[in-house]
């Protein structure tokens, strides 16, 4: 039940993260020196992901079940709980290496900046909410974690606050964000008045007729379902617009543009990620016991498979239209986001459900590394040119062509070209559309909109590589090899990803589809612990 080794190491990333973004500030009123502040925020975002390896290592190679970290020694249901599967520590290990990545890529990429130390301290608690969302089994400790994120996040996109572009995106940002947390904050008032616990373990159990100590069955007897269904509604919508799932995705495409590259490399890559990871966690993790609620949960997936759709179709016709390097890439955010909701829409087909799953998780991984490097890449062309229109970044490419050969692999990659990653995590989703008979048809989607994205990035790649130059690009020279390193191991992840898709789905997404779906796992490991630390009770 405990991690080997040390019992907090489960604990540490989103506390560590915290107490070194705060020590960031303090750090820099003794030391005036913004190396020191740079080698910082890469020292600790390299120690962050060296424990959530370990934390990844542990849960797929030293242990059978997921671990229980109790904060202050309270147990599950009183107290708050991490509660960390193979599923949330395969994400975590995504997360704090791309952040690594964008960290490094930052020093060269930020030195014409003033007020850097405070860059770093807001993507460090970026980090830590992110990890946080991931780690935890408390639901309402989720809506903490979840301001951490975000409210780090709103910050980030307004770091230029001298430009209109970004004050306006922040503002559009803060506010539709801040709708979606009340949402959620709303969902977390009916949960607890339906099950009267916050602890997810103990939600899972109570809903598949089980009973926990000290919280005993569920809360209200008679009107719970209703209670039941009012959370999983607006907890679903909550956690849509945090991920951008059309129609909700209109914030988008304004945010990550105006942030600095690479934040829109963790906007894009990661967060709405994490987002998506919350409602995977709560419809196939916490709610799948609940026999009573079947009609309230496939109404959900109806939703989701309609919504990705939409997302899908919405992000590729805007794709091939844009003319601003960084909302063409944003757009198809929007476009893999529908893949990945489609995907989980799946849970509808028990035949296909295990199948979506895999391709959801898989995409998650796929498109979080190959959308992280488009960023990357666009970052590096605007920092040499000065410019983000596409007429204006004519030509680059022959001055910078290490970077224009990682953004052409990336875009490949996302446009499902084989034998690159995101090709077989689109395979994979349309293997499952087949299994669940009814839905086939909706290949024709992913096969559409693949299309029209390999249009979009095509045309990227022809203004920056056969264009003539449109100004004198005599002075621009290759991105500096602490930029180039993050965009290479991005590049060689998106190729090895797909080249190794075999292995890599079986012995690393599968266990944590499985993980997902295990239900009983997952009620069983903060149970038994509960039970301990009750005395049996």
């Amino acid at each position: 039940m405990s991690m080997p080794l040390w019992p907090h190491t489960v604990a540490l990333p989103p506390l560590l993260g915290v107490a070194l973004a705060f020590a960031l500030p303090l750090i820099s009123l003794a030391i005036k020196d913004r190396r020191v502040w740079e080698g910082y925020a890469v020292a600790s975002t390299a120690l962050l992901f060296a424990i959530c390896s370990y934390v990844a290592y542990a849960q797929y190679v030293l242990l059978d079940r997921p671990t229980i970290y109790t904060f202050g020694g309270w147990p599950p249901p009183v107290g708050i709980v991490y509660e960390v599967d193979k599923l949330n520590a395969l994400l975590g290990v995504l997360v704090s290496g791309v952040v690594l990545l964008a960290t490094l890529y930052s020093v060269r990429y930020m030195e014409r900046e003033d007020g850097v130390e405070w860059y770093y301290t807001l993507l460090l608690g970026f980090e830590a909410g992110m990890l946080g969302c991931l780690y935890t089994g408390d639901f309402f400790n989720l809506f903490v974690m979840l301001e951490v994120m975000s409210v780090s996040a709103y910050g980030l996109v307004a770091f230029r606050r001298d430009t209109h572009e970004a004050i306006e995106a922040a503002v559009k940002y803060a506010i539709v964000g801040s709708l979606a947390t009340t949402l959620y904050f709303i969902a977390i008032a009916f949960g607890y008045g339906s099950f009267g616990t916050l602890n997810m373990a103990d939600l899972a159990a109570k809903v598949s007729g089980l009973t926990f100590p000290v919280t005993g069955f569920v809360y209200s007897p008679r009107g719970w379902m209703l209670g039941a269904g009012a959370f999983l509604a607006f907890m679903f919508w909550a956690f849509a617009v945090k991920a951008a799932i059309a129609p909700n995705h209109f914030w988008l495409p304004d945010a990550h543009p105006a942030a600095p590259s690479p934040i829109s490399a963790l906007l894009s890559g990661l967060m709405v990620k994490v987002s998506i990871y919350v409602i995977l966690r709560f419809l196939f993790t916490l709610f799948r016991g609940a026999v009573d609620l079947a009609f309230i949960l496939n109404a959900l997936y109806l939703v989701a498979i309609a919504m990705g759709v939409l997302s899908a179709l919405i992000g590729a016709f805007l794709l091939i239209v844009q003319s601003d390097i960084k909302r063409l890439v944003a757009y198809g955010t929007v476009l893999n986001i529908g893949y990945i909701t489609m995907a989980i829409g799946l849970g509808i087909s028990p035949s296909s459900m295990q199948s979506g799953l895999t391709a959801a998780i898989y995409h998650i991984i796929n498109h979080g590394v190959a959308k992280a490097l488009l960023f990357l890449c666009a970052g590096s062309f605007i920092h040499a040119v000065g410019a983000r229109q596409l007429d204006e970044l004519a030509g680059v490419g022959r001055r910078m062509p290490w970077t224009a050969a990682f953004f052409t692999i990336g875009a490949l990659a996302l446009s499902g070209v084989p034998p690159l990653n995101c090709f077989m995590s689109k395979l994979i989703l349309m293997q499952a559309l087949l299994e669940a008979g009814w839905l086939a048809p909706l290949i024709v989607v992913v096969i559409l909109t693949s299309a029209l994205s390999l249009i979009g990035y095509l045309k990227v790649v022809y203004n920056v590589y056969m264009r003539p130059p449109a100004a004198e690009l005599s002075k621009v020279n290759e991105a500096p090899l602490s930029m180039l390193v993050p965009m290479f191991i991005l590049t060689v992840a998106c190729i090895v990803l797909g080249l190794s898709a075999p292995i890599f789905v079986d012995y690393v997404v599968k266990p944590a589809v499985l993980s997902a779906l295990d239900s009983k796992g997952y009620v069983q490991a903060a149970f038994e612990y509960a039970s301990l630390l009750y005395g049996g009770g």
